[in-house]
Parts: C-alpha cells; structure tokens; sequence
C-alpha cells in the first residue's frame, strides 16, 4: 500500500477550514415572510415550527429580525383579506404585499423579494384562471364536459394577470419580482409590463424548474394556498424529468429571466448542478417547507441534531452550485455562522 498519499493530512482542524472547497454566507440566504392581512397578531404556523404569519403592521418588525441575523434579503408572501376565482386582490393597490413591500423598503435596508403567483389569491387554489381543459378524442377537439368537467389553469388568461401583479408590487417597491406559477410564457409576459411600465431596472427570478412535488405541504398550509380540488400536475413540471428542466430554463432564459430558481431542492440537486453547468445566470434553490419541516420533526424525535442537519442540508444546495439559497432555516443557519466565526 503506498502511504504517501494521506488526504487525512487536509483534515486536521487548522487546516480544514483553508482548503474547505465550499462556503456559506449569510448573504447567500433569503429569507420567506408570510404577511396576513387576516390578522391582528403573529399566528404560529404548525407545521412550520419558528414560523408565523404576520400581520402587515408587523411586517418590519419581522424583517428587521431577520436583518439581524446578517440576512440581507427577504421573500414576500401573501394571504389576503378576500379571495375570488380571478384573484383580483393580487394587484390591488392596496393589496397585502403592495402595503408591506411599501413600509418595508421605506423603512428598512431589506432586499425585498415579492413572490408573483395567484394560488394564495384565488377561491379555489389554482395559479391562475380556470377554464376547461380540450382533449383531443375522435375528429378533432371537443371539451372534456362531455364526460365530467376537466378544468386547468387557462395559461394565457394569466399571463395577463401576472403581467398586473408584477407591475403593482414594482410600484410598491419590490427590488425583484419572481414569478412562480410555471405558466408558459410568464417571464416575457412580465419583462414586456415592467419595461413597459418604466421598471425595466426590476430583475426577475424565474422559478424556472418548479416541480409538482409533495415536499409543499407544509407552505400550502401557511399561506393557504392549497387547491380546494385536483393537483397542481398539469403546470407544474414531472418529478421524473430533468431534460425537460432544461427546456423551461433555456425558455426563460430567452424570455428575460436574471435569476433561475430550482424549486425543491434537496430532490433535485442534479437540476441545481445541471443548470449551473449550462447557463452563466446566477442559480437559486427554494429549500422548501417539506425539508425543513422533516428535519424539525426528527430533531423532535431526537434522531437527528436540527442545527447541524440544517447546516449541511444548505452546504449540499451551495455546493451543487446555486449561488443564492431561499430557506426556512435562514436565520438560525445565519446566526450559527456568525456565531462559529
């Protein structure tokens, strides 16, 4: 055996740190806040342990303890005060997200993210408009109907409702927009209203590769947002492909996107490190609520130690190549760091 190869020589605690090939920054972190304009207190989110929904005149409070922490930037979802098939109150001036990204960057040094997306603001769940879904049976098309109603999301119908969201939360303020719905042709539809709109300076952050996965259930709960019937399969992508991940990335790409987000992530970090590996843009990784809550829970059972877990959960994300990680556990992870310098 020839012993004069010893990696073991690297791993030595004065060295380790030099020759560490992947770091984490607090910076690389953003931060999800949940604004409610349904309530006058912080409410718990259950299975989201740490979590609340806040109400709007809390929103900078909430921020502010996130900046503390070393986080520079934040996500913003919300929950409105009513609910419609079209969700109308999602480009409401006076909408949940229009006040609180107004009094958060007027008060506080926060980058604010403001998630584009219809679910939470529709009755029935769904990102968008419904209509019924054409299949093509026999000599040519006709409507599901016939034989019990097939709706889905009718795509065109809202990118035009995309295109009015986009455009109020940039006049309230928002520093990116990042749209989530996986609706073909959202990040043109959007790009063309900012720019129209004078806000061509407002970046977009495409959830580019957003999978119909069953790692959301823990957010659908906290933003309400969960379809009152169906799934979400027919827009949101396949678990099982990754070259068709690709094709969205590639698209939005084409269309204007600044940002490409991967949504999970721990799932897909192949994804992550494919899109690193094609196209030059920076990477983002949504560490979903389904990871974080899984960790939370073996932590609870005593399995597993949740700051540790957490920490090398982020490291993998980092480390498959996303350049900026959207996480639940960006405060703790945050005052860990600070904490072990």
């Amino acid at each position: 055996m020839d012993l004069t190869r010893r990696p073991r020589r690297l791993r030595q605690d004065r060295v380790r740190g030099l020759v560490s090939e992947t770091s984490l920054d607090p910076s690389d972190l953003i931060a999800p806040i949940f604004v409610d304009a349904t309530t006058d207190s912080r409410l718990p989110i259950e299975s989201m342990p740490g979590h609340d929904r806040v109400p709007v005149e809390e929103s900078v409070a909430r921020v502010e303890e996130v900046l503390e922490t070393g986080v520079e930037a934040v996500m913003l979802f919300g929950i409105p005060e009513s609910k419609d098939a079209e969700g109308t109150r999602a480009w409401a001036d006076d909408g949940v997200i229009q006040e609180a990204t107004r009094r958060i960057t007027a008060e506080t040094d926060a980058y604010v993210i403001t998630d584009v997306c219809l679910c939470e603001y529709t009755d029935h769940g769904h990102c968008g408009p419904l209509e019924e879904e054409l299949r093509s049976e026999g000599h040519g098309e006709r409507c599901a109907h016939d034989h019990g109603a097939t709706l889905t999301v009718d795509n065109d119908a809202t990118l035009e409702s995309l295109d009015r969201i986009a455009v109020s939360h940039a006049a309230a303020g928002a520093d990116m927009i990042a749209p989530s719905g996986m609706m073909d042709g959202m990040v043109a539809a959007i790009r063309e209203g900012l720019d129209r709109e004078g806000y061509k300076h407002v970046p977009i952050m495409s959830y580019a590769a957003k999978y119909e996965s069953a790692f959301y259930g823990p957010f659908r709960d906290a933003a309400d947002g969960a379809p009152s019937f169906g799934n979400r399969r027919h827009y949101q992508m396949d678990p099982a492909n990754a070259r068709e991940a690709m094709r969205e990335v590639r698209l939005d790409v084409e269309q204007g996107a600044d940002v490409l987000m991967v949504k999970p992530a721990l799932p897909y970090l192949d994804i992550v490190s494919d899109i690193r590996r094609e196209f030059d843009h920076p990477v983002a990784a949504y560490n979903v609520s389904g990871e974080y809550a899984m960790l939370h829970a073996a932590a609870e059972k005593g399995w597993l130690d949740l700051e540790e877990v957490a920490l090398e959960s982020l490291l993998s994300i980092k480390r498959a190549g996303a350049d900026l990680i959207l996480t639940y556990f960006a405060e703790d992870v945050a005052e860990g760091l600070s904490k072990n310098r």
